[in-house]
Order: structure tokens, then C-alpha cells, then sequence
């Protein structure tokens, strides 16, 4: 007896799946809740678990597979596993398949495991590039373009072909490499297109000293980390500003549903997180009520699951204003664009000491340019201009936040 594994529900807002990789092939023993597939959707990575112990009996939809909700995956049946074939003699003689050797020490995201797995490579000779050395898709990449050009060993050749290509020119090191798409990749080009195509958009700039948030990270830092287990970074302040300023000029916190004007009295903000994959923008519900402590931890638990390919629909779901932070990359200055159905974004850039005037007196402050963008549908620059200068002021002489003036 087996059991059908299919594609779970998937959201109003996703109409179908690609079959990414199947982690087992029939006759493979499974473990309850081990992962049998992954599924690819144009906004996360979707772990299908088996059913129960068993075996995977069959397949039902290959990698590469479109399939919607309810679509039958494969099958699980109770008992063990079957015997391998028997193989040939002139596959005995064959030499087996190096195991990939993985560092139990490096930890590495779903994307780059299952191209490792898929190309069979060491990881101990593979340099990363990332936090704390981690090995990157771009660096496992780098690795297949290093051993492209040092060999022309067939079984090479063979790992190169899982990966689309087509090679071309006629001079020694010109090469063209072509790779379709990923789902996310597609939805986040059409998404910025629907927004150039759909909205006004429009950006104001104003420069924020951060004078007072800097001494007051460096006065509690220690204190707060002590007391909550994270770091007390600059997210939290920016986070209040913008609520504290969509409080005030509610249009910035609201959406075009047709040819209405739909208002939230909520702030769901999302905050965009850079991964492997691409720009992912997961939600702080309510963001007003959550303390600093609350912001901090959640963002980063958003960065570590935006890294492993783990965030879920109904944390990308949403969300009423974006904050995105180009100065993580080393941005100064830049025209952030709208994440539909939003009206109105910030963009955060790097802070850099530079000479202002202060009361008369030229200093060295630690200033960061501002940038809103905003939809003139339906919202004015005036209004725009002031929520931006709200934001500054909150940031400026963070004791409004307690004042609430």
C-alpha cells in the first residue's frame, strides 16, 4: 500500500509550482517529515516532507515539472527498501562517484547544497566568500568556471551541462553563458515593471545626522545585549521613525485599489533582505507595537531565514511601506522603487562622517542621505516632504519617540 504525495495548497496569490530537485529516487528509504522535493514558486522554496517511513515508490513529476495545487508529486509505500539493479560488468569496473565531502563546520544554503550535491563537489576546496567564509552560489560557480579552464576532463564537462549553456566566440576565455531565470527572479522583474509601468513615481531626498542614535547604540550597547540576547543595530530607529511619520501623513501608509484609495490603520512594514535567490521583502506585522528589542530579533531571524531559503508565504505576504537599506553595499544615494501595492518607500544609504554646520560652527557628524519615493496618484510632495522630515527629526532627537511629539 502507498500513500500519493501532493503538491500542498498553495496561496491565492500562486497559481503553480516548478519541481525544483527531488532529494530521493525510487527505491530510496524515506523517514517521516524528511524532505522528498522541493518546489519553487515565484516567492519562496517549498519543502514537501514524506508522509511517514517507507520507500519512495515512484515519481510522478520530474524536475523541471509545472504543477498546482493537489498535483500528484510521487508516492510512499510502507516496507524497506528495494534492492539496487544489478549492474553490468562494465559499470562494476566503472570507479565509483567521489562522495561530496561537506565541513560539518560550514553551514550552506539551500541552493548551494543542492548544486554541490548536483555537481558532486568537494567543499573543502571550494573558497567562500560570504559571512564567516560561508560558501556562496556565486563562489561554487566560480569553482565550475575554475575547473572548466584547467581541464577538459569529460566527467567535468558533464557537471557543467546540469546548467543551461551556450558558449561562443572565437578567442581563447570568451565564453557566453546562458541561464533561464529563476521564478523569483522573473516575479521580481515583473513586479518592477508593473511599478514603473502603473504608478508616478516620484523621489524626495533630505540627509539625516545620526549623531544621537550613535551615542545611544554605543551608551546601552552592551546593556541591551545582555538584557535581550542581540545586538541593538539601527534598523530599530528607523523602523519607529517611519511608523511614527505614516501616523502622521496616513496616505504614505496606504494603497490604489482601482479607483479607490484603500487605507490601512496597521503598519505591516516590510524590510528588504538581500539572499542567493534575490530581493525578498518579509514583513513586521504591526509594527508599532513592537519594541526595539522585538524589531531587532525578527529582522535578523529574516536575514538567516532569507539565506537558507526558509522564509514563508505568510511572512512575504503583505505589507503597507518597505524599508530598503543600499547602504549594507556601500550605496550613497539612490532612487528606490515602489513595491506594489505600496505607495511610498525609504531608502537608507551608508553613513558616512562628513563637515556640516551645526549652530554656526562647522563638525564632523555622521550623516546619511535620505531617499522616499512615493506614488503621485495620491500622494503629494508636500506630503512626502514632511513625513521624510518627520523621519529625519525622530532620528535626529530619538526622545520624540517617547515624547510622541
Amino acid at each position: 500500500m502507498s500513500d500519493e504525495v501532493r503538491v500542498p495548497t498553495l496561496p491565492e496569490s500562486v497559481s503553480d509550482a516548478t519541481v525544483l530537485t527531488w532529494h530521493k529516487q525510487p527505491g530510496d528509504p524515506v523517514l517521516r517529515d524528511e524532505t522528498l522535493v522541493d518546489l519553487e514558486t515565484d516567492k519562496v522554496v517549498l519543502e514537501v516532507p514524506a508522509p511517514h517511513d517507507g520507500v519512495l515508490a515512484d515519481i510522478a513529476a520530474r524536475d523541471g515539472s509545472l504543477v498546482k495545487s493537489g498535483d500528484l508529486l510521487g508516492r510512499v509505500s510502507a516496507g524497506a527498501a528495494k534492492p539496487a539493479p544489478a549492474t553490468s560488468s562494465a559499470e562494476a569496473a566503472a570507479p565509483a562517484a567521489a562522495p561530496v565531502a561537506e565541513d560539518e563546520d560550514q553551514v550552506l544554503t539551500p541552493a548551494v547544497r543542492r548544486l554541490v550535491k548536483e555537481m558532486n563537489l568537494d567543499t573543502s576546496k571550494i573558497v567562500g566568500t560570504g559571512k564567516d567564509g560561508r560558501i556562496l552560489k556565486a563562489d561554487v560557480m566560480r569553482y565550475l568556471d575554475e575547473q572548466q579552464s584547467g581541464t577538459d576532463d569529460e566527467h567535468d564537462a558533464d557537471h557543467l551541462a546540469a546548467e543551461p549553456v551556450i558558449e561562443g566566440g572565437t578567442s581563447a576565455g570568451r565564453t557566453e553563458k546562458r541561464v533561464p531565470m529563476s521564478r523569483l527572479r522573473a516575479r521580481i522583474a515583473e513586479r518592477l515593471k508593473q511599478a514603473q509601468n502603473d504608478a508616478a513615481i516620484l523621489t524626495t531626498f533630505n540627509e539625516v545626522d545620526l549623531l544621537a542614535v550613535t551615542q545611544l547604540r554605543k551608551q546601552y550597547r552592551d546593556q541591551f545585549e545582555k538584557a535581550h540576547g542581540v545586538r541593538l543595530g539601527f534598523m530599530p530607529f528607523f523602523v519607529k521613525a517611519v511608523v511614527e511619520a505614516l501616523k502622521r501623513f496616513p496616505v504614505l501608509n496606504a494603497s490604489v485599489d482601482g479607483s479607490d484609495i484603500l487605507y490601512h490603520d496597521y503598519f505591516d512594514i516590510g524590510i528588504a533582505v538581500g539572499s542567493d535567490r534575490g530581493l525578498v521583502v518579509p514583513i513586521l506585522r504591526d509594527a508599532d507595537q513592537l519594541s526595539f528589542p522585538d524589531v531587532e530579533t525578527t529582522i535578523r531571524a529574516f536575514g538567516k531565514k532569507a539565506q537558507d531559503g526558509t522564509l514563508s508565504y505568510e511572512e512575504l505576504n503583505g505589507g503597507t511601506f518597505t524599508i530598503t537599506n543600499g547602504g549594507v553595499f556601500g550605496s550613497m544615494l539612490s532612487t528606490p522603487i515602489l513595491n506594489p501595492p505600496q505607495s511610498a518607500i525609504l531608502g537608507m544609504h551608508n553613513i558616512v562622517e562628513r563637515p556640516v554646520v551645526v549652530n554656526g560652527e562647522i563638525v564632523i557628524r555622521p550623516m546619511m542621505y535620505l531617499a522616499l519615493s512615493y506614488d503621485h496618484r495620491i500622494i503629494d510632495g508636500r506630503e512626502a516632504v514632511q513625513a521624510l522630515v518627520t523621519i529625519k527629526q525622530t532620528l535626529e532627537d530619538p526622545a520624540r519617540l517617547l515624547l510622541q511629539i
